[in-house]
C-alpha cells in the first residue's frame, strides 16, 4: 500500500513542476478551452460586451508577437 501511495505523490508532484512551468500562452488556450466548455455546456453564457475585451486582446497579442496590420 505505501509503494501504491508514493507513486502518486511521485505522480502530483511531477503534475505540480509540469504546471509550474508551464508557459502563458498554454495556461491561456487552457483557460479558454474550459470556459468554452463551459459556455457550450449552458453553464456560462456569453456576455456579447465581452467581444471587445477578447478583440483589443487579440490585438495586444499581435502587437507583441510582432504582427502589426498592415497599411
Amino acid at each position: 500500500m505505501k509503494a501504491y501511495i508514493d507513486r502518486w505523490q511521485a505522480v502530483a508532484e511531477i503534475e505540480q513542476m509540469e504546471a509550474a512551468s508551464a508557459s502563458i500562452d498554454f495556461r491561456w488556450q487552457q483557460l479558454n478551452a474550459v470556459v468554452g466548455l463551459a459556455i457550450g455546456l449552458g453553464i456560462l453564457q456569453a456576455d456579447p460586451s465581452e467581444r471587445e475585451g477578447y478583440l483589443l486582446w487579440g490585438e495586444i497579442k499581435n502587437r507583441a508577437a510582432g504582427n502589426y496590420p498592415k497599411p
